[in-house]
């Protein structure tokens, strides 16, 4: 734990969240920093200053850029600001720093040094998605982006087949109808779930319906804007069969996976004795 330093001798590190789309959800003191703060890190510049300028606020501080790209070597700038006694503003383009999205890095180092961190909270996606899918959302969880590779989307997949909880994840509206796809095979095509798009914004739809309902309309196509998908928690008494979860096994394999562990991973994902899977899979390798 790292030693706070004298409180006149360092500045603070602010996390804030941004609209989604509806510049109107800015909260009163996203619109104080940005007027205030000494340095800006935005994930893009130019949409920080399209925010700032439908907010009628200006912007009087110094603005950097703080993408993927350049986070780590933005870094110890932004440290010695806060050292210095300024204030940092830390912005992405839309919803919560660090949740997918740059800010988790400078955060843990301002943290490990002592340096004061904290966060006007206001949008995001997940939450947003979550109340408006319909399903039961008590208790959930966020994946982050669904992998691209269909193997290892596949084998993610697989790990949710026994999920109690709501799961929320975002997609590419380019990869959106493949996801779809992929999940009806796993998950079954009757687990509900919920694709919500361009939420808050002037098109915003959220579609709700079983996995295939919502896979056939992906399929159809174009799929346009920012995605986030809700589905529902697994239902306490349905297991997969052995039989349907053989093709897992040997898509692992062929992935170039050992058999045994291959079958280990699956069976603990769908909760189904291993015995009984290897053995279906030696059958069907045969």
């Amino acid at each position: 734990m790292g030693a706070v330093p004298p409180e006149s001798a360092v500045g603070r590190l602010v996390l804030a969240a941004t609209p989604l789309g509806h510049a109107r959800d800015a909260s009163a003191r996203l619109i104080d920093a940005i007027a205030t703060a000494d340095v800006i890190a935005a994930e893009d510049t130019r949409r920080l200053r399209t925010l700032a300028a439908a907010l009628g606020v200006g912007i009087t501080g110094k603005v950097v850029s703080h993408y993927d790209a350049v986070e780590a070597a933005r870094l110890p700038a932004l440290l010695d600001d806060v050292r210095a006694g300024r204030t940092v503003l830390l912005v992405t383009d839309a919803g919560m720093p660090a949740v997918s999205d740059p800010g988790f890095r400078i955060v843990a180092a301002a943290a490990a040094e002592g340096l004061p961190v904290t966060c006007l909270p206001g949008p995001s996606a997940v939450t947003t998605a979550l109340v408006l899918s319909g399903l039961p959302c008590e208790r959930f969880c966020f994946d982050g982006f669904a992998p691209r590779r269909a193997g290892e989307r596949r084998r993610w997949l697989e790990t949710l087949v026994g999920e109690s909880r709501a799961v929320v994840f975002f997609e590419s509206p380019h990869r959106l109808a493949e996801t779809l796809a992929a999940a009806v095979e796993v998950l079954g095509a009757d687990r509900g779930a919920a694709v919500c798009r361009e939420l808050t914004k002037k098109h915003e739809e959220v579609l709700r319906g079983p996995l295939a309902e919502l896979a056939a309309w992906a399929e159809e196509g174009p799929v346009r804007g920012e995605i986030t998908v809700v589905l529902a928690a697994a239902a306490p008494s349905t297991a997969p069969s052995v039989a349907s979860l053989v093709g897992a096994v040997h898509e692992r394999v062929a992935d170039g996976e050992r058999l045994k562990s291959a079958v280990s991973a699956v069976a603990e994902a769908a909760g189904v004795p291993k015995r009984d899977l290897y053995a279906a899979a030696l059958v069907t390798k045969e």
